[in-house]
């Protein structure tokens, strides 16, 4: 008994591999976002204000 190789010369043949690679990179982002979107953060409770000088505002002309 020989062994035949499979020779798949169709465009199909050809793209499948990397097809299945991008898809399976695509879902693990869309994955990856929607579980963002499922985190509840919390609000921050605290106001944040900074005084800058005026020393440190250059004039642009």
């Amino acid at each position: 008994m020989e062994f035949q190789r499979k020779n798949n010369n169709s465009i199909i043949g050809k793209l499948r591999g990397p097809l299945l690679k991008v898809l399976f990179i695509v879902l693990v982002l869309v994955g990856f976002i929607y579980a963002l979107g499922s985190i509840d953060f919390p609000a921050p409770n605290k106001k944040i204000e900074k005084i800058i000088p005026n020393e440190n505002f250059k004039i642009v002309k």
